[in-house]
């Protein structure tokens, strides 16, 4: 197994009136984020923060190419980004448990806290359609040219985690500070990981390794 020490970025945050950073996605210019009543977009450019929509935002989001998702209330909310305006919602699994969101190959894939599990889940009906087992509390997930990654938050510490999707068995851990919680994750696509940093209220850049 390959392992790494996070290299971090750049630092987002802290936000006026955030207190703490939940799930988030990427759109391709924005990150939104998750803080609690709201979702909120961050110009990953100037680093501000300048639209939120005000929806239950308490766990994962994630992002189809077009609506926003998210997990709250034990729900997954399809979410209109240009109106703001919730267009369908499905069950989400274990509600109370629910943590990352994220969405690829057709599907949206959960996270599950607690549990130590992820599951594939049909975007019309919420029916799981398959279960990958973690070893480690599971908080964001997020796929990047067919690597599978999820982040943890355990005991403490926090670390970032390729699975293989088959097996689920660790094939890569990227190691963050001792001080440094991840309580979202996702990929720009390419280099980098945005993660949730939680309680601090920040979004951290962490580069992805080669």
């Amino acid at each position: 197994m390959k392992t790494s020490t996070a290299k971090i970025l750049r630092e987002y945050g802290p936000f006026e009136n955030v207190d703490a950073v939940h799930g988030l996605t990427f759109d391709g210019q924005r990150v939104w984020f998750a803080t609690g009543d709201t979702l909120k977009a961050l110009d990953i450019g100037n680093g501000l923060a300048e639209r939120s929509i005000n929806v239950p935002a308490s766990a994962g989001t994630a992002f189809d190419g077009k609506h926003l998702f998210q997990i709250a209330n034990g729900l997954i909310q399809k979410i209109d980004p240009t109106s703001g305006s919730v267009v369908a919602s499905i069950p989400a699994p274990n509600s109370d448990g629910s943590s990352g969101l994220a969405w690829a190959e057709g599907s949206l894939w959960v996270g599950q806290y607690h549990d130590r599990l992820i599951h594939q889940v049909d975007p019309e009906t919420g029916k799981i359609l398959r279960t990958i087992t973690a070893n480690r509390y599971v908080t964001g997930v997020t796929w990047v040219d067919g690597e599978f990654w999820h982040g943890t938050w355990e005991d403490g510490t926090s670390d970032l985690r390729r699975l293989d999707p088959e097996s689920g068995n660790v094939l890569e851990t990227i190691e963050m500070p001792s001080d440094v919680a991840v309580s979202g994750l996702e990929s720009n696509g390419e280099d980098q990981f945005f993660c949730g940093g939680g309680s601090s209220g920040l979004i951290r850049a962490i580069a992805r390794p080669d």
